[in-house]
C-alpha cells in the first residue's frame, strides 16, 4: 500500500485564514494545533501563476506559490510538504517559509541527528511549526499525518 501527500501545514487558524484566498480549498485539523491544506488540482490551478516552480526541486508546487507562501508566513511560520511511499521506498520534500522568507529548507534528505536516528524532512518541517513527538514516534506520527494515505482520503475526512 502506498502513501502519497503534497499539502500545506500550518497552524489551525494562519491556515483557515489563509484559505479564505484559495476557491476550493479545504483544511484538514491534524493534531497539536495544526491543520493541513491538501493541494488538489482545484487549488493547484487556483494558486499558480503559470510559472517554472522547478527552482525548488518539488513535484508539484504551483508556480508562483512560494511567494503566497512567503506572504501568508508573516502571520507565522507555514510549511510545504510532499511524500510519495510505496512498499516502505520513497521520498520526500519540505520547506517552511516564515517571516516573509524561505526559512528552512527546501529539504530532501533526512538528517542525522547526534545520539539519535535520522529526522525525516517532514518532521524537520514540523519541529520548526512548533510540532513534539512522544517517545517512540516522530513527529509525522505525533500530529496524526499517518491517518491518511493519500489526499483523496484527507478531503473525505473532513466530510
Amino acid at each position: 500500500m502506498g502513501y502519497e501527500l503534497q499539502a500545506v501545514i500550518a497552524g489551525d487558524e494562519l491556515l483557515r485564514v489563509a484559505s479564505r484566498e484559495v476557491p476550493g480549498s479545504q483544511v484538514v485539523p491534524l493534531g497539536q494545533g495544526l491543520s493541513l491544506m491538501p493541494m488538489t488540482d482545484e487549488v493547484f490551478d487556483a494558486v499558480t501563476d503559470g510559472s517554472d516552480a522547478g527552482d525548488l526541486g518539488f513535484w508539484r508546487l504551483p508556480g508562483g506559490f512560494g511567494t503566497l507562501l512567503a506572504q501568508w508566513s508573516a502571520a507565522g511560520p507555514i510549511a510545504y510538504v510532499e511524500a510519495e511511499y510505496f512498499g516502505g521506498v520513497g521520498e520526500q520534500r519540505a520547506a517552511v517559509w516564515a517571516d516573509g522568507a524561505l526559512a528552512l529548507g527546501p529539504l530532501d534528505e533526512p538528517t542525522k541527528k547526534r545520539f539519535s536516528r535520522a529526522v525525516s524532512p517532514i518532521s524537520q518541517a514540523l519541529q520548526r511549526l512548533g510540532a513534539r513527538r512522544s517517545l517512540g514516534e516522530d513527529e509525522f506520527e505525533a500530529v496524526g499525518l499517518d491517518r491518511h494515505r493519500n489526499n483523496e482520503d484527507w478531503i473525505s475526512s473532513t466530510c
